[in-house]
């Protein structure tokens, strides 16, 4: 990538504590989660963020996409620090950063109509009038590989990885610059997992979106990362480019997470080889 080329998000040295119930009142426990982290996001780059349950990699993509301050350092958005963001600047990077959810029954409000809840981002924003907005629902739902019947279906009659496209679908509403997706194939069927990762990594290609990859399982991270991010106790332990973390782990703790993820069998090099 071009020196030339500004991050969308940038993290600088990223803390998050957190208080626990324990402690005194005046004196509680706390818990660091986040400890010194620090990357940038490039436009069209996928960075896939793995580690175990608790590793802090969930909590850093809240901090990415504002929905959990940091502690302690600085969070860049397109060169303007963000790290206390104000309502105006929330709406803003709310426009270009949407989140994809591990669970989409739960990211979906079970009440509402397919086509209610395409429609409802651009209505937030104010964005087209009513038939623009019905059009943009119509276009998203083919763009996720949904018969256009889905519309007018309610989350619950919808299967799981059906219920994620729709998710995706409203991530996608507001022609974001980047998808955060945390852990978004983890609650589905295993034969379901594939096509949703295709669905992801086809959906970035056509439409160059960045991209931060959640996962615990470095199998599924690298199938679509450029560059890995390996976190453990709240720090990055490692990282690189998807092929040299993955055939050439550097560190105990990125092996160790190879050897407890036997599913798939190893690629050949080629085959993971870095998205630019």
């Amino acid at each position: 990538m071009s020196d030339a080329v500004s991050p969308i998000i940038e993290l600088k040295n990223i803390k998050v504590i957190f208080k626990t119930r324990t402690g005194g009142i005046f004196h509680p426990n706390t818990i660091t989660a986040v400890n010194d982290v620090s990357f940038k996001l490039m436009p069209g780059q996928t960075i896939g963020l793995v580690g175990e349950s608790g590793c802090g990699k969930s909590t850093t993509a809240n901090v990415l996409c504002g929905l959990q301050t940091a502690t302690e350092g600085t969070v860049l958005f397109k060169g303007v620090d963000v790290t206390k963001r104000s309502a105006a600047q929330r709406k803003k990077i709310g426009r270009v950063v949407s989140v994809v959810f591990q669970d989409p029954a739960t990211a979906l409000n079970a009440r509402m109509k397919v086509i209610d809840q395409l429609i409802d981002p651009l209505a937030v924003h104010a964005l087209g009038t009513k038939q623009e907005r019905i059009d943009r629902a119509m276009e998203l739902i083919r763009m996720v590989g949904l018969p256009s019947s889905a519309l007018d279906a309610l989350p619950g009659q919808l299967s799981g990885g059906q219920r994620q496209r729709v998710a995706i679908a409203r991530a996608l509403s507001l022609k974001p610059d980047v998808i955060i997706a945390d852990e978004p194939t983890s609650a589905l069927d295993v034969s379901v997992r594939a096509q949703i990762l295709n669905l992801l990594t086809n959906l970035k290609k056509e439409l160059g979106l960045a991209m931060v990859f959640i996962s615990h399982d470095i199998q599924t991270v690298r199938y679509v990362s450029d560059e890995i991010v390996v976190m453990n106790g709240g720090k990055i332990v490692e990282r690189g480019a998807a092929k040299d973390v993955f055939y050439h782990p550097q560190h105990e703790y990125t092996k160790m997470l190879l050897a407890a993820a036997p599913s798939l069998l190893h690629p050949t090099e080629e085959e993971c080889v870095p998205r630019v």
